[in-house]
């Protein structure tokens, strides 16, 4: 696996991810799996482009949503093909509401995405597909497009699929192509291309003259691109638009239930991080016998209901005011008193438990 590199300037980054793009768009990602992983790497190229640079952060919620898979989706093809291929290498682990530290790597640790170089032995399962010549031919796709196009409902899982980014960015990067050579350029089975083609011609995306395709002029629009003006073909808009082919497909509103779904993951998270941080104890110490002894503090629950104050805080009873070290956590049984204290929940119950051993054998 190739190491980080340390770039001088922002023109070497660019450069730099300019390189790994192209890498990208000429690699064969065979299979299901294989075309998944391309659109979590295309997710964190787009990251890296915004960060001018391979290091980047991003979170697995964050990069789910922008390559319009599941979490799950994601850490299997992680594992699986971007971490062992080189192509992406997590830094450090994400913690509170800061994303995971990411290198986008050329992907140099592999040659081929697929196991096996012969079509003698079965294929490699998690690719899902047989190599053969036509397959192991260079990829030709524009991956940009790809981006752009693969956070929408119509291509979820049960909708148009990977396998129409493939085509739809094989086909913008080169019009007018014919099965044979979808095959190579889109890292297709014959049989996939076939189908593929069909749906896209049945939404009035793409159309074919003689043994070529292409993609109608305006079968992008709405996704800041378009087909460029040579290529030949009808010019009327899709017969349906993507909203529709989503409809059609039963994957409509699968991006905003994901990011619902995350939306209410991060607010228990921050949630749960709050309560940890709240739990703070009073430290009162005595000394006896010449050692200092830390008396545990009183829980809330043990505090009279006429203690307590609005807002969380605590009456002093003696005189009857807000005492401004105690506070109640929000989980309603530890006391917040000592923010500067930077101890973790387990440090703290550790400390509490001996604190309260000592003090009992000292009373």
């Amino acid at each position: 696996m190739s190491s980080t590199r340390v770039l001088e300037s922002r023109q070497q980054a660019h450069e730099v991810l300019a390189a790994v793009r192209d890498r990208i768009e000429t690699t064969p990602w065979r299979g299901e799996r294989g075309r998944t992983a391309l659109r979590v790497l295309r997710a964190h190229l787009t990251f890296a482009e915004i960060a001018d640079g391979p290091l980047h952060h991003a979170s697995e919620r964050q990069t789910a949503e922008e390559a319009g898979v599941s979490r799950t989706t994601l850490r299997v093809v992680y594992e699986t093909v971007l971490k062992p291929h080189g192509w992406l290498r997590r830094l450090r682990v994400g913690h509170g509401q800061e994303g995971s530290t990411w290198y986008l790597a050329d992907g140099n640790a592999h040659a081929s995405l697929s196991r096996f170089q012969t079509t003698q032995y079965p294929p490699d399962l998690a690719l899902e597909e047989w190599p053969t010549p036509e397959t192991r031919a260079a990829a030709d796709i524009d991956s940009t497009v790809i981006g752009r196009l693969m956070g929408h409902d119509a291509f979820a899982h049960h909708g148009l699929g990977s396998s129409a980014l493939m085509i739809i960015g094989a086909l913008h990067a080169r019009p007018a192509q014919t099965v044979s050579e979808l095959v190579g350029s889109a890292s297709v089975s014959r049989a996939t291309a076939y189908r593929t083609l069909q749906r896209l011609a049945d939404h009035g995306l793409a159309h074919h003259s003689a043994e070529t395709w292409s993609l109608v002029p305006r079968a992008l629009e709405g996704f800041g691109t378009s087909l460029p003006d040579e290529v030949p073909g009808p010019t009327a808009h899709p017969a349906q638009g993507w909203d529709a082919v989503a409809h059609q497909y039963g994957t409509a509103g699968v991006a905003t239930r994901r990011k619902a779904l995350h939306a209410a993951e991060r607010a228990a998270y921050r949630e749960a991080l709050e309560r940890l941080s709240e739990h703070r104890s009073k430290a009162m110490v005595i000394v006896r016998d010449g050692r200092w002894v830390l008396i545990p503090a009183p829980r809330p629950d043990e505090i009279p209901s006429a203690w307590h104050a609005p807002g969380g805080r605590v009456l002093d009873p003696v005189t009857g005011r807000p005492d401004t070290e105690w506070r109640v956590a929000t989980d309603g049984r530890l006391i917040l008193i000592t923010p500067s204290d930077q101890r973790s929940y387990n440090e703290l119950a550790a400390a509490h438990a001996e604190a309260l051993s000592e003090w009992e054998s000292v009373a």
